[in-house]
This record gives C-alpha cells, structure tokens and sequence, in this order.
C-alpha cells in the first residue's frame, strides 16, 4: 500500500476501573508500565486519564508522577492527558503547567458538545452528563494549545464538532500539531448509550465527506467496540488515515491489555504493507511545534 506511517494512538484507561476490566492500569506505576510497554508495541502517541481533578497544580502532578518514568527511559514519547473538572466546570490551567515543563508535546480539545450517559431498566438513555464546551471555551483551547506550542487532537463525537473544526480550519486558526479523531460509537457508547454516528464505513465515510480537502492527520476511533475487529482500522488505513484503540473504548466479551490491542493493529498493519509509526515519525506527520 503506497502510503506512509500509520500512527497508533493508544487511549489506555479513560474511565474504566478494574471491575471493567482488571487489565486497566490506574496506579502511578501501573501507569507508566503499561505506557512503556505500549510505546514498544507500537503506539506512539498514549492518552491517560489521571485519579486528581480540583487544583490544576495538583492535577499536573498527579499525571507527571506516572509520567516521568516514563520520559526516563522515552524521552521521545507523546503523552497527554484529559480535561480537568474543576469546581466550576471544565478547566484547562492543568495543560498549561504541563506544557511548561517541556515534556508535553501533544494535548487535546472537544469541539462540541453531547450527552454522555448510561441506559435505564426501561431501555432508555439516563442519567450521564451533557458533555459542554461552548464556543468560548473551543476558542481558549484553541488558543492555549497555539500559545504553549503543543499540538491538539480534535474528538469528534458528533458531527457538529466536526463543522466547528472545520471552521477554525478555513480561518486559519489551527495550532500547529493538530489531528483530528472520528469517534464512531456501538450501542454500547462510552458510558452504555450510544451517541454520534455508527461504527460503520458508511459513517467514517460521513465524515471524510465533512473533511473534505483539510489536509490534517485524522484517525478512527471505535468506542464500545474493536476497532480491528470491525473492520474500520484497516479502512481507515486504506483510506489514509490513522488508528486510535485502547481499553478506555474498547468493548467487547473479553478482556484484552492495552498491549494486545496494540499488537493486533500493528499486526493489520505490517499485513497491509504498511509501517508503523514511531514517536518520532508521527510528530513529523503531525507537524509538532516542539518536535
């Protein structure tokens, strides 16, 4: 397949616990085990979800205690982490003070918003959260991840949030370093309902539509689901794109490491003809400003 490197982006515990699958690495040093041996699997850029939220100093503590091991020995590793639920709502201050140290070369931004929820007795959507972002808030993640040189990923859970991005795209606002990632959701969804669009070709095939000619890095996501098994991470390859998996989206009757999913993308790649990305490769692909 005449195309270049495939980035694989491994997501390795998001909001799951043991009880979900006792796979999912939680501890500090679970942590940086576990992105240590992704990142010699094949995974070049990881994203965790730490146990602190509250004070942004506190938050970026807690996700340098499982990360510096980590830089130890993979200096060149691109890790990030997720947003920050403070008293008043999402906060970002955290990226920042990681951004500071250097080390942060990657971080994030949800360009839209949508529920997020479990599935009632009755088969119906409830409880959860409205996941928000508001414009004003898109715009200051924007403009934080230009101002501290790192380069977002996009997530796109509905369709919307991709007209958003695309906006910023056509004004010539993206930070350098940005990829964009297709969430394609099973029934099963994030936190048991489903949300956005299926994960069928048809639906990647949406949004590459929406996407249009914006050159930017995408890869596809499965969420409740395998993203190998379904076939979607070697269409998504076939059509340029790259793979995002790990046990914070994963569903399905087993319990797979975050290695093993790893290995099986790496796997279709190397079937396909195609590399695998190192760390060093995909900053290139993305165009990282601290590369």
């Amino acid at each position: 397949m005449d195309r270049g490197p495939v980035i694989i982006e491994a997501a390795i515990n998001g909001n799951r616990t043991k009880e979900h699958n006792p796979n999912v690495p939680r501890s500090h040093a679970e942590l940086a085990a576990d992105t240590l041996a992704v990142l010699g699997a094949g995974a070049s850029i990881v994203h965790n979800h730490g146990s602190v939220f509250g004070d942004p100093r506190e938050v970026a503590d807690d996700y340098l205690a499982g990360w510096m091991p980590v830089f130890a020995e993979r200096p060149d590793a691109l890790l990030y982490p997720t947003a920050n639920f403070g008293p008043t709502g999402l906060d970002f201050e955290h990226l920042h003070l990681l951004a500071e140290t250097g080390l942060m070369k990657v971080s994030l931004c949800d360009p839209g918003s949508t529920n997020l929820g479990g599935v009632g007795p009755d088969g119906l959507p409830a409880a959860g959260i409205v996941y928000s972002n508001s414009y004003d808030s898109i715009r200051f993640q924007m403009e934080q991840a230009a101002a501290d040189r790192v380069g977002p990923s996009l997530a796109i859970y509905e369709p919307a949030f991709m007209r958003t991005t695309l906006m910023y795209w056509r004004a010539g606002k993206f930070p350098a370093g940005t990829m964009i990632k297709f969430y394609l959701s099973t029934d099963r969804g994030y936190m048991g309902a489903p949300f956005g669009l299926p994960a069928t070709r048809l639906a990647l095939d949406a949004y590459l539509e929406i996407l249009g000619d914006c050159p930017v890095p995408w890869a596809v996501s499965v969420v409740g689901g395998d993203v190998v098994e379904s076939g979607l991470a070697e269409y998504a390859v076939e059509k340029g794109g790259h793979i995002h998996l790990g046990l914070e989206f994963f569903g399905g009757d087993r319990q797979p490491t975050n290695v093993e999913l790893v290995e099986e993308a790496a796997a279709l790649c190397a079937r396909l003809g195609v590399a695998v990305a190192s760390c060093e490769e995909a900053a290139a692909i993305l165009g990282l400003p601290r590369a």
